[in-house]
């Protein structure tokens, strides 16, 4: 199991870079595993990532092996002892999403597909610095009720049932950040109702799935 969970936190720690959500050691990847959980190490170029360098942080958040994990572990530890729905977490700082989150502004209910992240908007957490429980705890919260969040003066965070769905909802975060940055810059978006968003969400809840004639 850890050789097959770290393989594919390898594949999509390399595909990084293609696909627009950061460049050269930025972000982290991890997935819930044997109790504790699987993460990118710190400092090691993406094309270099091997299998056998994800760190395995147990659930008292102490890491083994030789080299150190993220350095933005301990909020990949807190998410998963707060969220028993998270299997994965993709952290990144893409481009538009991490200009939103200069801004220390969160992405609201422009487009009816900013429920894909589970709620009428995305949040942007508070700021703190990179690696410590205050960031931590600025996640988890900003997270309470959602799968995604911005992290102000920072990047975004995304959590999903595998290491796919995480990094897939990161890409359409970053494109929701994309498409509102280009409507702010023509004036500001009209939003979507409360009731409009509840509508949507409803929705969302059979999204994707078979239902009989």
């Amino acid at each position: 199991m850890h050789k097959t969970a770290a393989e594919d936190i390898v594949a999509h720690a390399q595909s990084i870079g293609a696909s627009g959500l950061g460049v050269g050691t930025a972000g982290n990847i991890s997935a819930r595993c044997d109790g504790g959980f699987l993460i990118t190490p710190s400092g090691v170029p993406y094309e270099k990532l091997t299998a056998d360098m994800i760190v395995y942080v147990g659930e008292n958040g102490t890491p083994e092996g030789d080299l150190s994990p993220s350095s933005e572990w301990r909020f990949h530890h807190d998410i998963y002892a707060s969220r028993p729905d998270a299997a994965a977490i993709m952290h990144c700082h893409s481009t538009h999403a991490t200009a939103l989150a200069c801004l220390r502004r969160g992405i609201p209910a422009f487009h009816y597909m900013v429920a894909v992240a589970g709620g009428v908007d995305i949040r942007c957490g508070e700021y703190a610095l990179f690696g410590t429980q205050a960031l931590s705890d600025a996640a988890v919260e900003a997270l309470e009720g959602r799968k995604a969040c911005l992290l102000a003066n920072h990047g975004q965070i995304a959590i999903g049932r595998s290491v796919e769905a995480a990094f897939g909802l990161a890409q359409e975060v970053e494109e929701l950040a994309q498409q509102y940055a280009v409507a702010l810059q023509v004036g500001e978006p009209v939003l979507l109702s409360a009731e409009e968003m509840a509508e949507v969400l409803e929705k969302f809840k059979a999204y994707g799935t078979r239902t009989e004639p």
